[in-house]
C-alpha cells in the first residue's frame, strides 16, 4: 500500500528561504511541497487540501500591493478553518506572534537558527 504524501504550502517572497525550506522539508521525500511568492497565490491553490502551510508573516518585497501574511492566514481561516497553518517571521514581537495565534495560526515561528528543526517537530509525520 503506497504511503499518501502530505502537502505542505510554503508561501515566502523571498526565494532564497523557501527554496532552502522546501528543500529541507521534502529530504525524508514523505512531503510534498508547493511553493508561492504570495498569499493570494496561495489562496488560489487551497482547492488542492494542503495539510498545513508555512506562511511568511510579510510577504510585499517582490509583489507591493500583496496582502501580509496575517491578512491571507485570516483568509485560508475563512475558507478552510482545519487548514494547519504556520506562520514564519523573522518578526519577534510578542504582539505580532499573538496577534496570529488569535487569528487562528497553529504556531508562530521565528526565523532563526532553530527555526527548521521547530517546522520539523510541528509538521511531524
Amino acid at each position: 500500500m503506497a504511503i499518501k504524501k502530505k502537502l505542505i504550502f510554503i508561501v515566502d517572497d523571498d526565494e532564497l528561504v523557501a527554496q532552502m525550506l522546501s528543500d529541507h522539508i521534502t529530504r525524508n521525500n514523505l512531503r510534498t511541497v508547493k511553493v508561492f511568492k504570495t498569499g493570494e497565490e496561495c489562496l488560489a491553490n487551497l482547492d488542492m487540501n494542503p495539510d498545513a502551510v508555512i506562511l511568511d508573516y510579510h510577504l510585499d518585497s517582490v509583489v507591493d500591493d500583496a496582502a501580509n501574511g496575517l491578512v491571507i492566514l485570516q483568509k485560508i481561516k475563512k475558507m478552510d478553518r482545519g487548514i494547519q497553518v504556520i506562520m514564519l517571521s523573522s518578526q519577534d514581537e510578542y504582539g505580532k506572534a499573538l496577534q496570529t495565534i488569535i487569528s487562528g495560526a497553529f504556531e508562530y515561528v521565528i526565523k532563526n537558527n532553530d527555526a527548521f528543526d521547530r517546522l520539523d517537530a510541528l509538521l511531524e509525520d
